[in-house]
């Protein structure tokens, strides 16, 4: 079905149509071809399939071809989490299951596999002393049952909360976890608060015992607050639950769960509202989440509580590892939709130490077939999109490179930094970072000294920029032609003159050899220009640009340097913004193959190995996200709407090859500060340089390729 409707989509997109005009060029209601352009259905009846691919121009018979092939689209380790807060009567449970039963359905609708309702939702939190009547309970627990009824056929894990008694007569505040008609488990709350206007303590009984069973609707369900719940059929989606209170506290049981393997927590609550108190709670569940390493849902009461003493505000959060995902305004339309991905939370588990796993866990199975919800991953996951912390990034990030830098000044007492300048971008963000660090040692630009090493690449438009550059901001410039030289030694190693790797080669290492001796010369230190990009892919020369005294940029991606050079363009003189800007938006190039006629360069390093903003991705999705290479695929199809499949296919596989067989660089690379999560220096990167890649380009060989539609 899904290839049914890729097919579908792509003759929609290429025709620019819009719902409206199929459905009027079809003939079926809008509100059908949605659902069936959307992939909600299940099953498309022949005769409506037929009317839109008349209004398609699709023939019937790539259709059926479609339908016989299997679906490439596949669970990625996300899942859709909706925090709802249903409108309510206090008291009223059959108008509140109504009301959560529609709620849930209609969060179904949208692809929700997971939904997290409010503390004592089925009755309303703020009942008071009706706690205390048999009738309120007894409708409590028939709604419970009824919830079960009518969410069966819903492909939905709930978690709902309810006032339940146990055999002795004792009252509970509980979360009941529902999948597909049936109560998975039970959780009362730890931590009765007693100091708010609702006196918990008055009305339930805190539970810390060890994990047990309550009968309900003939079976006995794993009751406890120290309880595990397990999909089967997807297990890096495994989580806890706990109820309000219990976050707040120090021994929260939500940090048990974490020790016990959950990699999601979800908090069903009902906090009132008071002035100041939502950036509290928001701070709260983001640093729990951190805290834990997990997936966090809070979800909280709505105003439709009772007003007798407080309001609540239906204030939902959801985060991921301390990452905000999503959230819902207080007093606004209390729901609150992510795409949490297990998977990255798996992979972030796997970093923590579990030895201390706690005792008296009951772990509860089930099995819930999930669809392989998607988020859209930001391309330039290394470059904020929003200007304003894009520009606070870019300050932090100078500001950390030059306070590195100028310990390394400060410690071996260099009285100049050298440092080779070629018109490109990581030489002169490495160039302004120089000028940063001894701005910060009360030491002049002068104390730069910024040399340019022309040869048989090097192009009119870098070198020009290059001496404008070195003049702009104040440093002593050399020019050292080092055509002779690498002339000389060609011809001494008996080489032809080829443009092959040798001929690039000689020129690297002549110019680090130049910058060496120079820096011996003057007790300076010779400043790295590589940035981490080019270390993924191992595009240096080894013992060449490879090579420095300290590696100024080198946890500096090649998408943030062209950032990094705009921010440092912004606050620059007239002469000096120019020079950066027209840097930051030259192809990048070695140029260590010979210019054409007009002195222009030949060599753009993207024609070879692909767009940097697609390795830049690749990189932060495998090394920080711990990612798959088949996941990394999907969601680089999903990322970037401008490449197709095959591109990002190909791309993906040099990443890999070259990231593997180019270790042995990154391997003994100079000294680097690191910069953000990712870093590929030799104390962060633990990778051995021998690491085979056939297991990361199998699994890239056995995926069946994607289109776009299929994706999304």
């Amino acid at each position: 079905m899904q290839n049914i409707v890729a097919i579908l989509n792509r003759a929609k997109k290429a025709k620019k149509m819009t719902l409206k005009q199929l459905a009027e060029q079809s003939g079926l209601t809008q509100g059908t071809v949605n659902k069936i352009m959307s992939g909600e259905l299940k099953s498309i009846k022949p005769d409506k399939l037929a009317r839109l691919a008349q209004a398609l121009d699709v023939s019937p018979t790539s259709l059926q071809q479609a339908a016989e092939q299997p679906s490439s689209k596949e669970f990625v380790g996300m899942v859709k989490i909706a925090c709802i807060s249903p409108e309510l009567k206090v008291a009223s449970c059959a108008y509140n299951v109504e009301q959560i039963v529609k709620s849930v359905r209609e969060a179904a609708q949208k692809g929700v596999e997971i939904a997290v309702l409010p503390e004592l939702c089925i009755t309303g939190y703020s009942c008071g002393d009706l706690f205390f009547q048999n009738a309120l309970r007894t409708a409590a627990v028939n709604g419970l049952k009824r919830l079960c009824e009518e969410l069966s056929d819903v492909n939905v894990l709930v978690a709902v909360g309810l006032p339940l008694p146990d055999e002795q007569g004792r009252l509970y505040n509980v979360a009941a976890v529902l999948y597909r008609g049936r109560v998975l488990g039970v959780i009362p709350k730890k931590h009765l608060p007693n100091y708010n206007e609702f006196m918990e303590k008055r009305f339930f009984c805190s539970y810390e015992g060890d994990n047990t069973t309550v009968k309900l609707f003939g079976e006995d369900v794993p009751f406890g607050n120290r309880l595990v719940f397990v999909n089967d059929a997807h297990r890096e989606v495994r989580f806890g639950v706990e109820v309000c209170e219990d976050v707040w506290v120090a021994n929260s049981p939500s940090i048990g769960h974490t020790a016990a393997g959950a990699n999601a927590v979800f908090n069903l609550s009902a906090s009132n509202e008071t002035v100041l108190k939502a950036s509290y709670r928001k701070k709260m569940i983001e640093i729990q989440s951190a805290k834990c390493g997990v997936i966090y849902a809070y979800c909280s009461s709505g105003p439709s509580e009772s007003t007798s003493n407080t309001v609540f505000s239906a204030h939902n959060i959801i985060c991921e590892n301390g990452e905000l995902l999503a959230e819902s305004q207080p007093f606004a339309e209390g729901y609150a939709e992510a795409c949490a991905d297990f998977d990255f939370v798996e992979n972030e588990r796997a970093r923590l130490d579990r030895s201390d796993a706690p005792q008296g866990y009951t772990f509860v199975h089930y099995s819930q077939k999930l669809k392989g919800e998607a988020r859209i991953y930001s391309p330039t996951p290394f470059v904020p999109q929003d200007k304003a912390e894009l520009a606070q990034t870019c300050e932090r990030a100078l500001t950390i490179l030059a306070y590195g830098l100028k310990k390394r000044i400060e410690h071996v007492g260099a009285s100049k930094l050298v440092i080779g300048i070629s018109g490109g971008s990581d030489s002169t963000l490495a160039l302004m970072v120089c000028v940063r660090a001894l701005k910060l040692l009360s030491r002049p630009a002068t104390d730069v000294l910024a040399i340019t090493m022309p040869c048989f690449g090097t192009g009119k438009r870098s070198l020009n920029n290059a001496i404008a550059l070195a003049q702009a901001v104040g440093a002593t410039l050399r020019q050292v032609n080092i055509s002779a030289a690498v002339t000389q030694h060609l011809k001494d190693i008996d080489h032809d003159f080829s443009p092959d790797t040798t001929f690039e080669n000689a020129q690297a290492r002549e110019r680090t050899q130049v910058l060496m001796d120079v820096a011996n010369a003057c007790n300076g230190l010779v400043v790295g220009t590589g940035d981490m990009s080019e270390a993924a892919l191992g595009w240096s020369t080894f013992n060449g640009d490879q090579m420095s005294m300290y590696a100024a940029i080198a946890s500096v991606p090649k998408t943030l340097v062209k950032a990094m050079l705009l921010h440092c363009a912004q606050n620059s003189s007239a002469e000096l913004k120019r020079v950066l800007q027209d840097i930051a938006n030259a192809p990048v190039s070695p140029e260590l193959l010979p210019t054409d006629d007009n002195g222009n360069v030949t060599q753009l390093t993207e024609n070879v190995v692909g767009p940097y903003e697609l390795h830049d991705y690749f990189l932060f999705m495998l090394v920080r996200k711990g990612f798959s290479p088949s996941k990394v695929y999907r969601m680089a199809c999903r990322s970037f709407e401008k490449y197709s499949p095959e591109t990002i296919m190909g791309c993906l596989k040099l990443f890999v090859k070259r990231f593997f067989s180019q270790q042995f660089k990154r391997s003994c690379t100079p000294d680097s500060v690191r910069l953000g999560s990712v870093d590929l220096g030799k104390y962060a990167l633990r990778m051995p340089s021998d690491a085979d890649c056939a297991e990361w380009l199998t699994e890239l060989s056995n995926i069946q390729q994607v289109t776009k539609c299929e994706c999304d």
